[in-house]
């Protein structure tokens, strides 16, 4: 029998974890500049957490998420998104207190899970890192937090991305305009897709989301959600839009991008990516938008009633990095590495390896007792700084050969020396 990782998922390896590391380090970098914290909630939450804040009637309860019922008979789901279970922690922990930050501004990094078709960019496990804020009603936060999200990706180099953004208006508004969808849709509904069709009457506003061709010649003429907007509602969008302006953000207005949770209402965006990586197709690496009402669906305060966040997968990030930049990331690489010649230097090799650790510094020991010309190689290779050589020679005369890698010179050191005063000697041959 042949093991493999189940359809949808992917190992990332050593030499790929970098670059993963590198997103995620720049993400925690960029966050803390906007007093945003870090939030770790469980990978799985009650099915009803789910349910409840993201709606029955989307594509993600219904057909995607993993549930089962564990052995004391809960009904439980592994996440599929986590506006849910972050809003679900605020509440239970109280976090709304005078004694916590107001409005509250989190983020997480972690994988979801969804039963998709697997694709480029979209597996069944995959990853995001996503903020929330929490508290505050004003477009200024809707603004300030879509602006985090194009500065992460300005400091990851990806420059060919595209700002889209739309209003769903108050709930009442979206309610009006989902009944106008459907009154538009009704005539057509026999040359809808299958899938168009399913959602017709359940949750029509997702067929303006359809990649089929039917489809999008016939939502070329369907109502705007912009008509249906009430006052309040349209003053709140002209001031996104003046504040992103006036910040010197580009932006498009796309009437027809909605987003296929429920909990949405007001301001949505996604940043698309037009990187090559994609096949020539636009793609969205970072999608979010306003949830006003939704803790109130999870018994939270009233007052505290209003909410904006994203989420950036990062297996598509990964993509536009590649694709823009080719994978640039600064890797870190061994300080020393100790080349063991023989099978009687292991125990020197081993001590002088704990000395550059103790002295927080890296070292790559290899103890294979392999020639020096081989190990040579696998220092350049690991780009090392300087290379520490034990052999027969070295051990009887108590002496340490350094080399720098980068200017070549080599110099001999005492043992003893070394084990008194390794950083001054560290010191000296890094500047060789």
């Amino acid at each position: 029998m042949s093991y493999q990782r189940p359809k949808g998922t992917t190992d990332i390896l050593p030499n790929e974890i970098i670059y993963w590391q590198y997103i995620e380090k720049t993400a925690r970098n960029i966050f803390k500049r906007y007093d945003f914290h870090e939030i770790r909630t469980p990978i799985f939450e009650h099915f009803e957490v789910i349910s409840r804040g993201v709606g029955e009637s989307t594509d993600i309860v219904s057909k995607e998420m993993y549930d089962f019922y564990d052995k004391g008979g809960r009904h439980i789901t592994l996440r599929p998104e986590a506006t849910a279970p972050v809003v679900r922690s605020y509440v239970e922990n109280k976090l709304y207190g005078p004694e916590h930050q107001h409005p509250f501004k989190t983020y997480y990094i972690g994988p979801m899970f969804r039963y998709e078709r697997p694709q480029s960019g979209r597996l069944r496990q995959f990853h995001q890192i996503g903020v929330e804020v929490i508290g505050s009603q004003r477009p200024i936060s809707d603004v300030e937090t879509i602006s985090m999200a194009l500065d992460f990706f300005k400091n990851l180099n990806i420059t060919e991305t595209k700002l889209v953004i739309n209003s769903l208006g108050s709930r009442e508004n979206r309610q009006q305009y989902r009944q106008a969808l459907i009154d538009y849709l009704l005539p057509f509904e026999s040359k809808l897709s299958e899938n168009s069709k399913r959602r017709l009457l359940q949750n029509p506003l997702r067929i303006l989301d359809s990649k089929d061709s039917e489809d999008q010649e016939i939502i070329k003429h369907a109502p705007s959600i912009l008509d249906y907007l009430d006052e309040e509602s349209q003053i709140f969008f002209k001031e996104i839009q003046k504040l992103l302006v006036h910040l010197n953000i580009p932006f498009v207005v796309d009437p027809f991008m909605v987003r296929g949770l429920d909990y949405y209402n007001h301001t949505v965006f996604e940043i698309m990516s037009e990187a090559p990586g994609f096949g020539g197709v636009q793609t969205t690496i970072c999608a979010g938008g306003r949830y006003d009402g939704l803790i109130r669906e999870f018994e939270g305060p009233e007052e505290v009633d209003n909410g904006f966040g994203f989420a950036i997968g990062i297996e598509r990030t990964l993509i536009a990095m590649a694709a823009e930049n080719g994978l640039l990331a600064s890797s870190e690489n061994p300080d020393f590495y100790i080349a063991d010649l023989t099978n009687e230097s292991g125990t020197v090799s081993l001590e002088l390896a704990h000395l550059a650790r103790k002295n927080t510094l890296s070292a790559k020991c290899d103890y294979s007792a392999r020639s020096i010309h081989s190990h040579m190689r696998q220092a350049a290779k690991l780009n090392a700084s300087l290379v520490m050589i034990v052999g027969k020679d070295e051990l009887g005369s108590g002496k340490i050969k350094i080399k720098n890698m980068r200017t070549g010179k080599e110099k001999y050191f005492l043992l003893t020396k070394v084990r008194e005063d390794f950083l001054s000697i560290y010191s000296t041959m890094i500047n060789l």
